[in-house]
């Protein structure tokens, strides 16, 4: 009786030790230490203005996404559309210039044409001595007159031209200008923060948005000299982020970049002890599913070792 009642508990403690140790063994498979840690950061751009004047419209919501040369808004070109308009004016005066200086080349070069055949009929009646020399001295210093005079409208004519390309230039900048009134967007990506709004006025160099590409997103993260030979760029790596208080999300990322050259540990990391050890900047290139967050931490465990 005492051995059959004894039996139960020695069945139970049989139980209780398999499932200690199972329990053992499922936390050793499951705790992988990580080898580096760091935030997740994306390059962010900032838009800013590319004229002065009142801003008439900006549609650039923060969370947005935004396509590359989208139009978001735009400043007023009132005052560069009326300097474009003087300056189309003043072309007009010159264009018309130009016409009326050809028309007296067209009379000059009739005057140079009848001259030429008064010549030619005094040089006949010079033959026949029906004609004095002095006749003839008059033409020819009038063939040369009105040559210099020819020479000489045609001069007016490519300064006129010159004024109008000079002028050309103008509405060129003054165009380039008008078109720096819209606001286009650079890249494709998501605004991060608006700094204006609709009816503000603004300056050449003012911030008035910035944006970050944040479907791919890099975790910087440290490693030390001694890792330095199990990593290298193009290699896969895991990372892991918080999906709750007890459990991690698994993510693929590859190594994009490894700093040249050492720096102390940011401050930001860990201990103080550590905080003065030489490390390398390692950046992990991560595509987003929409989890990844600017600022977010996140860790990296190496895959392979590289030999």
């Amino acid at each position: 009786m005492k051995t059959i009642h004894n039996q139960p508990k020695q069945i139970t403690s049989t139980i209780l030790a398999g499932f200690f140790l199972l329990t053992i063994t499922g936390c050793s498979k499951n705790d992988r230490i990580s080898d580096a840690y760091g935030n997740f950061e994306a390059v962010e751009i900032t838009v800013s203005a590319e004229a002065n004047g009142k801003i008439l419209q900006f549609d650039a919501e923060e969370g947005q996404t935004l396509e590359a040369g989208a139009v978001v808004g735009m400043i007023d070109p009132s005052d560069l559309e009326i300097r474009k308009a003087q300056l189309l004016a003043q072309r007009d005066a010159g264009e018309s210039k130009i016409s009326t200086i050809q028309s007296q080349i067209e009379v000059q070069l009739q005057q140079q044409e009848n001259l030429s055949i008064e010549k030619t009929r005094i040089e006949n009646l010079l033959k026949d001595n029906a004609a004095a020399p002095k006749q003839m001295d008059d033409i020819v210093a009038n063939i040369r007159l009105i040559a210099k005079q020819i020479k000489s409208t045609k001069t007016q004519v490519n300064s006129a031209q010159k004024e109008i390309a000079v002028i050309d230039r103008q509405i060129d900048q003054v165009d380039e200008n008008i078109q720096k009134c819209r606001i286009v967007n650079p890249i494709r990506g998501t605004v991060l923060n608006r700094f204006a709004e609709a009816g503000e006025i603004t300056a050449y160099g003012k911030p008035l948005y910035n944006i970050a590409d944040l479907s791919t997103m890099d975790l910087r993260v440290y490693v030390s000299g001694a890792q330095l030979s199990h990593i290298a760029v193009g290699q896969k790596v895991d990372v892991l982020i918080d999906k709750d208080k007890k459990t991690n999300q698994n993510l693929t990322g590859t190594i994009g970049w490894i700093s040249p050259s050492a720096e102390f540990t940011p401050k930001t990391i860990q201990t103080k002890e550590e905080r003065v050890n030489l490390v390398y900047a390692v950046k992990v290139k991560v595509k987003n599913d929409g989890s990844l967050k600017i600022g977010m931490p996140g860790e990296m465990i190496f895959l392979s070792n590289i030999k």
